[in-house]
């Protein structure tokens, strides 16, 4: 509860806020003479008598729940993503799809590496890895290089 001076009279405040509902409730009461219980208030939270509260209901849209973010994808150090170098990536990259990242293949591979949709969700991929960054793309084939060798890209592995 918070007291104010609204015009030299006294005012107080007092707020209930429901976490399931949304809803506030405010009732705001003049100060005056003798002191009257309000029910479920009491001590120094009691209303003054002859006060006119007013409550008004007013509901407050729950905040949507924030979506976890994706974990940032590692930038490469020194030429290397994963303990794999950008040239070996490159090479793969070249051969699979011109080093286009948007590439699909009606076999059902898409990407930079044509990644099929269950190798992409076995090295942390989700969705079509055509819709994926460029970085993105690059770090889960190296994740995948760095578990599995080139064995993954059978003509165009290195």
């Amino acid at each position: 509860m918070f007291v104010a001076s609204l015009g030299g009279m006294n005012m107080k405040t007092k707020m209930k806020i429901s976490a399931l509902s949304g809803a506030v409730t405010i009732a705001t009461v003049a100060a005056a003479g003798a002191v009257a219980q309000e029910p479920g208030v009491s001590g120094d939270d009691s209303l003054s008598a002859g006060a006119k509260a007013h409550t008004a209901l007013v509901n407050v849209p729950k905040p949507e729940p924030k979506k976890p973010e994706a974990p940032a994808i590692p930038q490469p150090q020194n030429g290397m993503i994963e303990g794999v170098s950008l040239s070996t990536l490159n090479a793969i990259a070249a051969c699979e799809s011109g080093g286009d990242p948007t590439a699909v293949n009606a076999a059902g591979y898409y990407g930079k590496y044509q990644f099929d949709e269950q190798t992409w969700a076995a090295v942390g991929g989700s969705g079509n890895p055509a819709e994926a960054s460029e970085a993105e793309q690059d770090y889960r084939a190296a994740l995948l290089y760095a578990q599995s060798g080139s064995s993954p890209w059978p003509v165009c592995g290195v």
